[in-house]
């Protein structure tokens, strides 16, 4: 449309012309005027200040006054973002001799944990009713009528899992402790995120994050896995793995919990992070994990070896196999077991993080053993529908948790499952 490629400023009386005197579009072609015998092109005002300063349209720099157009726009300050993730390299490990890791520097405040607004009477069915309330029926009946195309592949049962989950947080606070570890659900019909775990019982499955309290064995929180589509917070430096903690954390950072894991989430960078947070952690680790130090390939049984770079302990101890351990709340130390050496009768020594490890870790596994006792999931052509009874079993196990806090009468747990039947319970 426009004759002339060189740019130049126009007249008020040329804009005038073309945009409101004109009905052809030959009249929007403009003559050069001087442009040849100009040595450099004149450009319009917007597009010399864009010139000068191209980064000015994003608010990175401030715009002078102008005194015909107002004062000068200054950008606001950016909030402070997310803490940065810090890499761990493997130049920075030196041998241990006595050393302590400074921990998440953190005092931990137990005096908050425990339940949350606990019932007047701790009886079974009113502990119950704290997971199961008015406002979930409802939100089950709901989406069980309603048919929704969405992308979602929880998409039926969705606001049922996200209602209790809601509800187990909201109850319950965790103690200093904590454990995260993977749960399946036995499935074996068609589903397109199926699971394969060939160390769990039932192996084939809906595969669950779950975080623990070690304490009490309270289930905190839940994350099913759905593939590309699974409801985590991705960050930046840390993979899947270790952005599955994060979600599962996020509202416990900053309060001095230790965390124990084990190797498919554990790496030097995702502790490094957790600790910049004040969150220590402790858990079994792969020695091909960028970051981690190098260790002596072949070690008598019994010998073990230390490495430190100042805020963490790694440890290669030799037991029937290699153990690896990654610790920031350890220190460098070996500690009686309790039990006696099988061949020379004296007693048996581990290192420390070792020793706290198998005490604490597991608790997941435990809450699975329970509930697969004496479970109301029945076989079922429909996934969501034995979903729903898998999550209904977790409200009933941690209401018993809570149960057992609250009340001093201590009961089976299959009784206490029978008491909420024989009551007939009404939500």
């Amino acid at each position: 449309m426009f004759t002339n490629s060189r740019r130049r400023e126009l007249t008020d009386e040329e804009i005038r012309e073309i945009f409101f005197n004109s009905d052809d579009e030959g009249d929007y072609n403009t003559e050069s005027s001087g442009s040849d015998s100009d040595s450099e092109e004149r450009l319009p005002p917007n597009l010399v200040s864009l010139e000068r300063n191209p980064e000015l349209g994003e608010g990175d720099d401030d715009v002078e006054e102008n005194p015909e157009e107002g004062p000068s726009v200054v950008p606001c300050s950016r909030p402070e973002g997310p803490v940065p993730v810090e890499e761990v390299r493997s130049s920075d490990w030196r041998t241990a001799v006595d050393f302590t890791p400074p921990g998440p520097g953190i005092e931990f405040d137990s005096s908050i944990s425990g339940v949350q607004n606990p019932p007047e009477t701790p009886t079974a069915v009113n502990c119950f009713k704290m997971f199961l309330s008015v406002e979930t029926v409802g939100e089950i009946v709901e989406e069980t009528n309603r048919y929704a195309n969405t992308r979602d592949p929880l998409n039926k049962i969705r606001n049922v899992f996200n209602a209790l989950t809601s509800a187990f947080k909201r109850s319950f606070i965790p103690y200093k402790d904590l454990c995260v570890d993977e749960s399946l659900m036995l499935w074996k019909g068609r589903l397109g995120f199926r699971q394969y775990i060939p160390s769990k019982r039932h192996r084939f499955g809906i595969k669950f994050f779950v975080l623990c309290d070690v304490v009490t064995g309270y289930v905190q929180d839940m994350v099913i896995y759905t593939g590309a589509t699974t409801s985590i917070e991705s960050v930046e430096g840390l993979g899947v793995s270790g952005s599955v903690v994060m979600t599962l954390l996020a509202p416990h950072l900053g309060k001095g919990h230790v965390l124990y894991v084990d190797n498919w989430y554990s790496s030097p960078t995702l502790f490094q992070h957790l600790l910049h947070q004040g969150t220590g952690a402790c858990g079994t680790v792969r020695l091909n994990r960028r970051g981690m130090p190098t260790f002596p390939k072949k070690m008598k049984r019994g010998e073990v070896t230390f490495r430190e770079n100042g805020t963490q302990l790694a440890v290669k101890w030799q037991d029937k196999r290699d153990v690896n351990f990654l610790t920031t709340v350890h220190p460098s130390s070996m500690a009686q077991s309790g039990r006696l050496d099988h061949f020379t009768g004296e007693p048996k020594v581990k290192p420390a993080c070792v020793l706290d490890y198998n005490k604490k870790m597991g608790v997941v596994d435990r809450a699975d053993m329970i509930t697969s006792f004496v479970d109301c999931a029945r076989k079922s052509t429909k996934w969501y529908k034995k979903l729903f009874f898998q999550l209904l079993d977790t409200a009933v196990l941690n209401a018993y948790t809570v149960h057992r806090k609250l009340s001093e009468e201590r009961m089976p747990y299959k009784d206490f499952r029978l008491k909420l039947v024989w009551n007939k319970i009404q939500v």
